[in-house]
């Protein structure tokens, strides 16, 4: 079984050795999708770290088969689709939570925002789903909270004491700063998709778009917006692009904007964080870092003079 090149590097990096050994098992993973069901696993997509692809049911219809590495991740998402709200996210059909199994509906066309060309038009329809998609925090739910991503930029304070890649040691205290400050006067907590952007949108005909991909978390409404803002950007007018969009979902959702904006550097630091490899890091999301904080500083002063910290 060939699979693609990028893939199988991306599961080596995120998985290690756990990956290594799920890749070997992938052919028997999907030949058990084609007994169980039964159905007929077609070419796959272009892939991340997870398995997906089309296939079609002994009855004519098509769905789509996704292979996760069974763990916490995989229950996080499979625990969100069963939450969040159904008009606004992929259905799940059926699922093998020993095997990191999901079937779930195909969305036809089945095209991603990222191919809209107008970008206020993209916000207001992205601002749309997740308005039907976000729900109140379940009770006995086991999902993860923002508060990871503090405890990330502590980690990232003490392990790194002269800065990470182009990110300054002040910068990443001052992120952490930030994200303890939100921690420590909480809003509206929420279920949230956890990782919405124009490529996890899809449209699905009739002028109706759902969500697909989501990771689970619990948090404010703010931080759901981030990822889509750090995502499909423009060559030049970066700064006038992210607060058109800062505005239009604040608007639509009635979002706190500063709050929105604290969240928007703290991700941003943490996003940059992550793609760091050597002297590469992602671009994008570094400049990020400024454009938040200058956005900040306009409407509501020096970032941290403002943050009553404990």
């Amino acid at each position: 079984m060939k699979l693609q090149s990028k893939f199988e590097q991306l599961v080596h990096l995120y998985f290690g050795d756990k990956g290594a050994s799920w890749l070997k098992r992938l052919p028997e993973l999907i030949h058990y999708c084609e007994q169980k069901w039964p159905l007929k696993v077609q070419d796959p997509y272009a892939l991340s770290i997870n398995y997906v692809a089309p296939a079609l049911l002994n009855n004519g219809n098509e769905v789509v088969v996704k292979i996760c590495l069974p763990g916490k991740e995989f229950l996080n998402e499979l625990e969100a689709l069963q939450l969040l709200g159904e008009k606004s996210i992929v259905k799940l059909i059926d699922y093998d939570k020993d095997k990191g199994l999901l079937i779930l509906q195909k969305l036809s066309p089945g095209i991603t925002l990222a191919e809209v060309k107008d970008d206020e038009e993209a916000c207001h329809i992205a601002a749309k789903v997740l308005r039907k998609l976000t729900i109140a925090v379940p009770v006995n739910n086991r999902l993860p909270t923002t508060q990871a991503k503090e405890d990330s930029l502590r980690t990232l304070v003490i392990e790194n004491t002269q800065g990470v890649g182009p990110i300054y040691q002040d910068t990443l205290e001052k992120a952490l700063q930030t994200c303890t400050y939100l921690h420590q006067t909480p809003k509206q907590q929420l279920l949230l998709h956890g990782d919405f952007h124009h490529y996890n949108i899809l449209y699905s005909g009739e002028d109706s778009w759902a969500a697909i991909d989501p990771k689970g978390l619990i948090g404010e409404l703010e931080f759901d917006v981030i990822q889509f803002l750090l995502n499909k950007l423009p060559n030049q007018g970066v700064y006038e692009l992210t607060e058109k969009r800062v505005n239009i979902f604040t608007e639509e959702l009635q979002l706190d904007k500063e709050r929105l904006l604290l969240w928007g550097f703290c991700k941003a630091v943490l996003a940059t964080s992550w793609t760091i490899d050597g002297d590469r890091y992602d671009q994008e999301f570094f400049q990020m870092i400024d454009i938040f904080e200058r956005l900040y500083e306009v409407h509501f002063g020096k970032l941290i003079k403002n943050l009553d910290i404990d």
